[in-house]
């Protein structure tokens, strides 16, 4: 079990942040794409608890990753914290079997860009979204090295946000009337 400590923060550009890594001397991981189905009872149990069940679908390069994650609820803090349980699966068609066995289904899909980078024992993504544009993730060990980390990015003063990438994609395709919950950017 591991426990998730970020910083989500919504910018106008990549561009800006990218530079400023570079600038850092921060180490350049990967580019990926990254699809995830998201799944729930009929009756929303899991998204009234604060938890989520996630399968992902990573591409990187020509390989393709697959995993199962679970996430319980945000704790209060002052970065979004939750336990986070992440499980390698090697078929994608198996484990939503497996899923629908259990009594959950689909409720939501999208993808977006990452770039993924290492600064001071930190994950930074850069990452681009359908409907919601661009957000940066700062993910550490403590909350002081995430605010050390932003600060060198000179990200100080932008606000967190505290809602899942799934939560705002949920409420960007309400406020549209879309009743098909998925929604991808151009491959």
């Amino acid at each position: 079990m591991h426990e998730e400590i970020e910083a989500k923060l919504k910018v106008d550009s990549l561009e800006d942040v990218g530079r400023r890594l570079r600038e850092c001397s921060a180490s350049f991981v990967r580019e990926t794409v990254q699809t995830d189905a998201y799944f729930d009872t009929a009756d929303r149990r899991l998204t009234r608890a604060d938890e989520c069940l996630r399968l992902r679908r990573e591409k990187i390069g020509p390989r393709e990753r697959l995993i199962l994650a679970y996430k319980g609820p945000k704790r209060q803090d002052d970065y979004k914290k939750r336990t986070e349980i992440e499980l390698g699966v090697n078929d994608a068609g198996t484990a939503e079997l497996l899923l629908a066995a259990l009594g959950y289904q689909k409720v939501l899909a999208f993808n977006k860009r990452r770039c993924l980078w290492r600064l001071h024992d930190c994950e930074v993504a850069l990452d681009e979204l359908p409907l919601l544009g661009t957000f940066v993730e700062i993910e550490g060990p403590d909350s002081g090295t995430i605010s050390q980390v932003q600060e060198m990015l000179g990200l100080a003063r932008v606000p967190h946000t505290m809602d899942s990438y799934a939560s705002l994609i949920d409420q960007g395709l309400s406020r549209l009337g879309r009743e098909r919950r998925e929604v991808y950017l151009e491959e």
